[in-house]
């Protein structure tokens, strides 16, 4: 048991390690592109931790990534996947509260991904994502994520607010 926690560790980190990639790309493309590769890291960190609300919730997320990489998140797919997560997290959590999080994170995201393809307004929506997955992290032990989720999300807020300086400084035509 204790290998298959300091794997889903490495797992979570390296997932980590890819999102921090992912909060520094400038477009909305590259941004999804490292998003959907954190996923996939996810999903093994997942398994190994035994965490099966967030395995199927991040399956459901990777299906959601690569559709908003693809620029083919539409109103019909966005409606299946919020429901298909909220019906499959429901059925596989083990983790009881805990495992309402994940769920939570995901589709406060999907929704963002769909409404809008404004870099500001999903890296806003990302810090609440990351926010909601640093309570699950750090209880089932995914103590790498959840660092990064802390460290992602003041990152974040910091580029937001720093963008928002640079507009407010920009003369207006």
């Amino acid at each position: 048991m204790q290998s298959y926690f300091i794997l889903g560790n490495i797992f979570s980190l390296v997932a980590a390690i890819c999102l921090a990639v992912s909060v520094f790309k400038k477009t909305t493309k590259s941004l999804l592109l490292w998003q959907v590769i954190e996923v996939v890291f996810c999903i093994l960190s997942n398994i190994a931790l035994v965490t099966y609300s967030a395995l199927t919730t991040n399956s459901i997320a990777l299906v959601r990534d690569v559709l908003a990489y693809k620029n083919k998140l539409t109103q019909n797919a966005t409606f299946v996947l919020m429901v298909t997560c909220i019906i499959a997290g429901l059925m596989a959590n083990n983790r009881g509260a805990i495992g309402i999080f994940p769920m939570m994170a995901s589709l406060v995201y999907t929704l963002f991904l769909y409404a809008t393809r404004n870099e500001q307004q999903i890296r806003f929506a990302l810090i609440i994502n990351l926010m909601l997955w640093f309570v699950h992290d750090f209880y089932v032990g995914a103590y790498p994520s959840a660092v990064m989720d802390i460290g992602l999300s003041a990152w974040t807020l910091f580029n937001i607010w720093k963008n928002y300086k640079v507009k407010l400084a920009t003369p207006h035509k």
